[in-house]
Order: C-alpha cells, then sequence, then structure tokens
C-alpha cells in the first residue's frame, strides 16, 4: 500500500512526538503552522517538526528552511499526494507518536499533549482523532467521523457551531487527517496511508482498518487543531476532487468490507456512483434512445460534461487497480479482529444518502431497496450458542447454561440456540435447534460469534479454520471429570477417555478468541493449560496485562427474579413425605465423584433422633442418554435399601426435575447438601447445583475442598465438613434443621450473598465481549488464509508437521482417528486441486 514506508525508518525514541506536515505549493500556510509549534505546550527537546514538499517547484522548500530552521525538511522528489507525503515524512520520523496536520491548520496548546495523554491512558487506542474547528474557532470541522454504506466518509457536524455537546471522548470509526495522531510503530505495522488514494479518504480507509484491525480510534476534544479547509484542492477544482472522492470509497469499500458486505454493498454503490455524476450535471440520458435510421446506426457526437464521468472514470480506476486491491483485501480479510456488524454502530447513519438530487435520491432508494442495505446495516450482531446437552423441558447444568447465556444474549442480537443432542422447547427471543454433524454447517457459516461447550471443534472441523469470533465456555474441566467419570469403562477405555477429552480441550484453548470458567481458582488453572499452549504471549499481555482480553471468570448464576412456588413439589406429595418433614434437597443428579454414601449413613443416624428427616435426590437419570449410568448411583441405591431407609427416610426421584418446575421441590426443602469425594475434581469444580440453594435461600451443608467450602465458611451460608466425615456432617444437618437461630442466620446470610450470583451479574464478562466482539490479539492470521500464504513459500507440508500431527490423533483416538483424519485430508487436498 505504500511506496514510501520501504526504507529503514529511524529507531523510536519513546517520549518524541514527530508532526508530519505536507507542503504543496504553500509554503506561507505550512510556515504559519509550523511557527504556531512554539507556543504549543509540548518540550521542545521531545518534538520533531517534519514537513514533506511533494515537488512544489516554486521555492517553496527553501522559503520553510529559512524561516522555520528548526524544522527537517525532506523532498518527495514527486507529488506524491497526501498519503504518499505523509508516509514518506513517517519513514523519516523518530517519534513514539506521530502526528499529521494540514499546513492550512494550526494546533492549539494542548493538541499534542492532550493526545499524548489518552494514548497513556488506554493502551488498546491506535489512534488519536483531534476535534478541528475552523479558524477562528466557532464552527466546527471535525468531531466525528461518519460513512455512508457506499463508502463515503463524511462529517455529519461540519459548519455547526461548537458547544460542550462535542465534548466527550469517543470511539469513532476514523480521525482527520487534518489533524490526529497515531503510534508510530502500529502505523508502519499496518502499512500507513494508502498511496493508491493519493488524496482524500486515506485517513477514513486508515481509520477503517486500524478499526477492523481491533485498534481503537479515539475522538479526544481536548486535542484541538484549527483549519482552513480545502485550500489545496482550490488548486484542482471540483471535477477532480468529485472524480478523487468516488474512486478512494471504491477503493475502501473493497478493502475494508467482509465479504457478505461487499457482495450487497459493491455493485449498488457502482449504479450509485454512476448516477451521482449523472444527476450532478442534468445529463438527460434519453438523448441516447436515438431512432435508427433505415439505411444503419446514426451516427452522432453527443457532449458530456467532463463532469458526467466522474462515475465511470472512477470504476475504471478501480477496476485498473483490482490485482494489487485484491492481494491487500486478502492480508487484510485474513488479519480482521472485528466484523462489520461490530463497526456498523461507528458509521453512524450509514443510509445516509448525502446528496440531495431528485434522481439520484431516486436511485439511492430504488438500490437500498433492491440490494437490502437497510436491512443489512442495521443488523445486530448474530450470535450462535452450541451445547452438547438436551434443550428439554429436563435440562442438566451445560444446557441450563447455555439457555441463560442465549436469554442474556438475546435482547441485543439475533441469537440461536443449538444443541447438538435434541432441543424441544421454544426459545424466549431467540430460537432454539437441534443441529448435529454436517447440520451444522448452516448455523456456524451464519454467525459472528460462536459460544460453545464441548466437543464442537472436533465434530465441525470446519469451524477452526473459520474467521467467526468462538468463545470457548470452559467452566466444566472435563478432563479432571473424566478421571472419575470414566473409571466405569476399564483401564484402556479410561485413558482414552482422558486423552480424547484432553486433546479436545487443547484444541479449545489454541483456537479460542476468549474463554469464560466458573472461578478465580479455575481462572489460574486455565492459565497454565494456556500459557502450554503458547497463547499467554507477547500479542496477548501487551493488549491487557491482566489477560482478561483473553479468559474471563463467569460462574454458573441463578435466576434475576425469586423462585415462585406453583405446588408442591415434595411435601404432602410424594408419597413418605409430609408437610411437616423435614426436608434433605439433593439438587442433580449423582456422580462418581459425589459422595452421597457418607450422607446416607448420617441420616441413618440422624433419623433416631429426629424421625421427621428425609432426605430427596432431586435427579437419578440424567436427561442426557449420552451420560452413562453411574456405579455410585447404583451403590447410593444400594445402601440406601441394605438399610432400610428407601421410601421412609431418603427418596429418589428416577427421572429429572423439569427446569421450570424446579423451585417447586427446591422450595419444599429445608436444607440443600452437597458433599463429594476430595480430589483433584473436587478443588476445581464449580457446584451448579449449590447455585439453585442460593436461589431458594435454602441453608447449605457441604464438604470443604470446593470454590463454595470457602464461601460457606467465610459469608455464613451454612456449614462445611470435612470429606467422608459422618460425624461432622450428622451434626451440621442437625443444626441447620433444627436449631432455628443458626438456620434463620444461614437464611439471612444466603439472601444477602445470591444476589452477587444473578444471571444477570455473573455473565456482565461475556455480555461486555459480544457488545464489542473481536479475534484475539494473537490469532488475528486465520487458519484458513494461513496456509494460503504458506502454499507460496512452501508447497508442501514438512513430514516433521505430519507426524506430529499424527501422534496428537493417535493419542486422541487411536488408529481409527488417524485414518479418518487421513482421509479427510485427502480430501481436502483433492478438493483444492480441482478449485
Amino acid at each position: 500500500m505504500s511506496a514510501h514506508m520501504g526504507a529503514e525508518p529511524p529507531e523510536i525514541v519513546p517520549g518524541v512526538v514527530s508532526v508530519v506536515l505536507v507542503n504543496y505549493r504553500g509554503a506561507e500556510d505550512t510556515i504559519t503552522c509550523l511557527k504556531a509549534f512554539d507556543d504549543v505546550d509540548w518540550p521542545r527537546e521531545q518534538l520533531e517538526l517534519i514537513v514533506v514538499d511533494n515537488d512544489s517547484g516554486d521555492g517553496s522548500v527553501e522559503r520553510i528552511r529559512a524561516a522555520v530552521p528548526s524544522a527537517v525538511v525532506i523532498e518527495a522528489g514527486g507529488n506524491t499526494g497526501f498519503a504518499g507525503g505523509c508516509n514518506f515524512g513517517v519513514s523519516h520520523a523518530k517519534g513514539q507518536y506521530v502526528g499529521f496536520i494540514n499546513n492550512d491548520a494550526r494546533p492549539h496548546a494542548q493538541w499534542v499533549s492532550a493526545a499524548v495523554a489518552a494514548f497513556d491512558a488506554e493502551p488498546t487506542v491506535g489512534s488519536v482523532a483531534s476535534k478541528v474547528l475552523d479558524w477562528d474557532g466557532k464552527l466546527i470541522d471535525y468531531v466525528d467521523g461518519s460513512m455512508t454504506w457506499f463508502g463515503m466518509g463524511y462529517k455529519r457536524e461540519v459548519e455547526k457551531p461548537d458547544s460542550s455537546a462535542y465534548d466527550q471522548p469517543k470511539d469513532v470509526l476514523f480521525g482527520t487527517g487534518a489533524a490526529m495522531f497515531v503510534r508510530t510503530a502500529l502505523y508502519r505495522e499496518v502499512g500507513g496511508f494508502d498511496e493508491r488514494f493519493f488524496m482524500f479518504y486515506e485517513d477514513v480507509d486508515f481509520g477503517w482498518r486500524l478499526n477492523l484491525l481491533g485498534h481503537r480510534v479515539q475522538y479526544v476534544p481536548t486535542s484541538i487543531a484549527y483549519h482552513k479547509h480545502h485550500v489545496t484542492m482550490k488548486k484542482f477544482g471540483s471535477f477532480r476532487e468529485s472524480y478523487l472522492l468516488e474512486r478512494n470509497a471504491l477503493l475502501a469499500m473493497y478493502k475494508n468490507y467482509d465479504d457478505e458486505s461487499l457482495a450487497r454493498a459493491l455493485p449498488a454503490a457502482m449504479a450509485l456512483a454512476v448516477r451521482r455524476s449523472v444527476a450532478r450535471t442534468g445529463l438527460d440520458a434519453s438523448v441516447l434512445d436515438l431512432q435508427r435510421s433505415p439505411g444503419g446506426d446514426d451516427v452522432e457526437t453527443l457532449e458530456v460534461p467532463k463532469m458526467a464521468l466522474t462515475g465511470p472514470l472512477a470504476i475504471d480506476y478501480f477496476v485498473e487497480q483490482l490485482p494489487s486491491l485484491i492481494v491487500t483485501r486478502r492480508e487484510l480479510q485474513a488479519t480482521r479482529r472485528r466484523s462489520d456488524r461490530d463497526l456498523f454502530p461507528l458509521f453512524r447513519e450509514s443510509i445516509e444518502p448525502a446528496y440531495g438530487m431528485p434522481s439520484y435520491l431516486a436511485a439511492h432508494e430504488v438500490l437500498i431497496e433492491a440490494f437490502e442495505i437497510v436491512e443489512h446495516f442495521n443488523a445486530r450482531h448474530r450470535i450462535l450458542i452450541v451445547t452438547g446437552e438436551p434443550l428439554t423441558e429436563r435440562m442438566a447444568g451445560p444446557a441450563i447454561r447455555a439457555w441463560e447465556i442465549a436469554k442474556a444474549l438475546a435482547p441485543d442480537h439475533d441469537v440461536r440456540l443449538v444443541s447438538t443432542a435434541g432441543a424441544k422447547r421454544d426459545g424466549a427471543g431467540f430460537s432454539v435447534e437441534y443441529a448435529a454433524g454436517t447440520g451444522l454447517r448452516e448455523p456456524t457459516g451464519w454467525a459472528d460469534v460462536i459460544i460453545f461447550q464441548g466437543f464442537l471443534l472436533e465434530t465441525a472441523l470446519w469451524v477452526k479454520p473459520s474467521s467467526a469470533i468462538i468463545v470457548a465456555d470452559i467452566y466444566d474441566p472435563m478432563h479432571l471429570e473424566q478421571l472419575e467419570q470414566a473409571k466405569d469403562l476399564g483401564p484402556a477405555g479410561r485413558q482414552n477417555a482422558l486423552q480424547v477429552t484432553t486433546h479436545a480441550l487443547n484444541e479449545q484453548l489454541r483456537r479460542a478468541d476468549f474463554l469464560l470458567c466458573a472461578s478465580d481458582k479455575q481462572r489460574d488453572f486455565w492459565l497454565g493449560q494456556l500459557a502450554g499452549q503458547g497463547r499467554v504471549n507477547p500479542a496477548v499481555y501487551d493488549e491487557n496485562a491482566n489477560l482478561d482480553n483473553l479468559i474471563a471468570v463467569v460462574p454458573f448464576g441463578i435466576e434475576d427474579t425469586p423462585p415462585v412456588q406453583k405446588r408442591h413439589g415434595i411435601k404432602g406429595t410424594v408419597p413418605g413425605i409430609g408437610p411437616d418433614d423435614k426436608v434433605i434437597i439433593w439438587g442433580g443428579g449423582i456422580y462418581n465423584w459425589f459422595d452421597p454414601l457418607t450422607l446416607i449413613r448420617a441420616v441413618d443416624r440422624l433419623k433416631d433422633r429426629h424421625p421427621e428427616v428425609r432426605l430427596f435426590f432431586m435427579g437419578l437419570k440424567h436427561p442426557n442418554p449420552g451420560v452413562p449410568d453411574m456405579q455410585v448411583a447404583w451403590e447410593t441405591q444400594e445402601l440406601s435399601r441394605t438399610l432400610g431407609l428407601t421410601g421412609r427416610h431418603v427418596f429418589f426421584n428416577e427421572g429429572w426435575v423439569p427446569y421450570a418446575e424446579r423451585a417447586d421441590f427446591l422450595l419444599d426443602a429445608d436444607v440443600g447438601v452437597s458433599t463429594h469425594f476430595q480430589h483433584v475434581e473436587t478443588a476445581f469444580s464449580f457446584r451448579t447445583r449449590i447455585l439453585d440453594y442460593l436461589w431458594a435461600s435454602l441453608p447449605i451443608v457441604a464438604t470443604d475442598g470446593d470454590t463454595f467450602a470457602p464461601l460457606i465458611r467465610e459469608h455464613g451460608l451454612g456449614r462445611v465438613v470435612p470429606a467422608q466425615d459422618v460425624d461432622a456432617l450428622e451434626a451440621a444437618l442437625e443444626e441447620m434443621l433444627f436449631d432455628e437461630a443458626a438456620a434463620g442466620a444461614a437464611v439471612a446470610a444466603v439472601r444477602e450473598f445470591a444476589g452477587g450470583y444473578a444471571w444477570a451479574t455473573v455473565l456482565k464478562p461475556l455480555v461486555d465481549f459480544c457488545r464489542q466482539p473481536r479475534r484475539a490479539p494473537d490469532l488475528a492470521v486465520t487458519a484458513e488464509a494461513a496456509p494460503r500464504r504458506a502454499r507460496a513459500v512452501r508447497p508442501r507440508p514438512s513430514i516433521r508437521a505430519d507426524a506430529a500431527l499424527a501422534r496428537d490423533y493417535l493419542r486422541a483416538g487411536g488408529v481409527r482417528e488417524v485414518g479418518r483424519r487421513a482421509v479427510g485430508r485427502l480430501r481436502r487436498v483433492g478438493g483444492a486441486s480441482t478449485s
């Protein structure tokens, strides 16, 4: 994009600001601007003034050097336009930041210092857009960068009186080249201004490019400059200006729009460019509808105003530049971090027609209808949520979590919730669907953002190399779970299950743009595993030193509204449990990592002093048929039967309580219990059933060792007991059931504590991310684009790389998995060779 950024630039000096001015036969204006820096509030030894002369040929160079000896004046050797001149200047700059100011402008005293302060305060800000006023400081020249859908940047507020309404910093699509700043290293990294533009919209294109690459452009109203406006263009005339605006808008569109936006907007924009140039001149196209004479075609000469050719000539220039634009577009789209739907709000009023000629407005109306422009540019982010659990009336924890995520995101986005295990319920503001295998192609292709749990990347292989923004919900450390859950599979099956799950999680950690975990302890655990995958790296760290841009704590939550009991689910309903009995509730299923056996023994002892004690297990059979029955579930029922407790003091719900009815059961309970064994799964678990206890304001009795134990102890939410300690568990249950003062204090503490776990609170990091979703800074080059560039250098993958892949597949799924992957690769290679 830049012919003047290739030379080895000087080393950047921290704290120094370089200011670049481009001069073309405007020495007097340039000298006035340079002298104004004598009054700028910035240390002179940290300020570098660079003037690029675009072959003025009128003695400008000598006059500027004589008038301002401290300025560095360099000669471009030709008229390189504003874009080339700025790039040439930056190639000579040593400042940490580079400021651009038109030679017919002048800086306010705080122009530099206010911009530098903004950079220092916000590391994610890549460019500062200054407030630009007219020469007298009364009327607005620039306070925001707006964009039409057809690629023309404009300033909606121009010539309005300045007021306090424009004194709030904000993110914008672009700053104006009349007065703006950029981090010098970033400017060089992204290629500077595009010299194919020559002048006009190079600043629009540059800001647009920065934004889609994930760098913020921030309007800073205290960084002020004053501008005479368009002095240079008076030398060229309106035809030249119109032609440059028309063609450069097409260039910017082609480079920066994603595929879907480009397919809609570009054909309509080209048609509109022709209509615009015709409408400006009042040219009547009907004069071309000539009657043919009997002897053949009439030979006619038609005189056309040259302004009527700006559109057609702009399209011709665009076509001429396509070979290089194709390369630029591929590279830029491969490294983009923000979607078009994320950037559309920065366009402000994108459907603005910008011109008022009646025939033009009529064309604009019909084109936006024909190409569905309004629907596309006003569209919301498209978010797909995928769970491996069934979405039915009876849902397990992962399905509940996916459901609540969909509910939280639906008000602001188009949301589809997909289960790969079945879906039989309607959503609330979002669609609920079943899809599996190749059926996942359509929803994953539709989405801007994909939030998933489980094995999506293993079953939908096309997702990993796609440009979609991927959020991996790893609140459940599945590989640690397999250490217990897979015990019933035998040694070989258990080892294979652990390897497959670990491999799947590692793939998620390598690919995800953002990850969710359930607790601070989990976050530390996952950061270690992320570091092992190379994801804790300078690109991520430099953007956010706490790595909040990579992984956030999003616990399981509780409903935002209190539970309401519609009927009694347990007391007076379950045979053997009366209205006045004391009920201990076990929320959820019985899995190998839990310890219901100690609980059964504690209840067996407690019943002798308190015969009204009842233990109710809410779920025995998991609602997902793919989850096998657990050994400990059978052992629990056997122990209860052997002790003569079943049907008298211990009760099992053979199925699973429907999600919408769980309040009927929870509000019949007097205490919630969670007991487990002491092992590594426990240490990093987040017991979702305890969230239901918080929601129902139940005192909690739980085994020590998991995430909730210190919270229960610290906040007085109930009692914490050692693992497998029958005596301690019996005493804790008795206290929470029969000591009214102790139980009342626990209930009050639970009510006060529970609000912090409302879904609206815990999901905030994800909701915030989805408002401005972006690719992770270290994953900006997609897996799809990378092979294309690699093939240009090295046609065939290395044998070493293939061997490494084979080892991974062998570990994950044995010889069968290696064979399956090999067949897949052969198919892909075969397809590539014929495309």
